[in-house]
């Protein structure tokens, strides 16, 4: 029995090892891409120059219930 668990203890060193190797591949945050672009906003000057109106309710389909 003692023969045993003196061969099988390697082998669990190594699985364990290995686990954690994996474990922290996994639970690793992700890096940018080496060669990533800025991600920026192109904004337009002046924006829209015609006023937002709502469109104007039909009379007939004004009333509720």
């Amino acid at each position: 029995m003692v023969i045993v668990a003196c061969l099988l203890l390697p082998m669990v060193a190594l699985v364990l090892y290995g686990m954690d190797r994996v474990e922290d591949c996994l639970t690793r945050a992700s890096q940018p891409p080496r060669h990533a672009r800025r991600r920026h906003l192109r904004l337009i000057q002046g924006g829209r120059q015609v006023p937002l109106m709502r469109p104007q309710a039909d009379p007939e389909r004004s009333d509720a219930a």
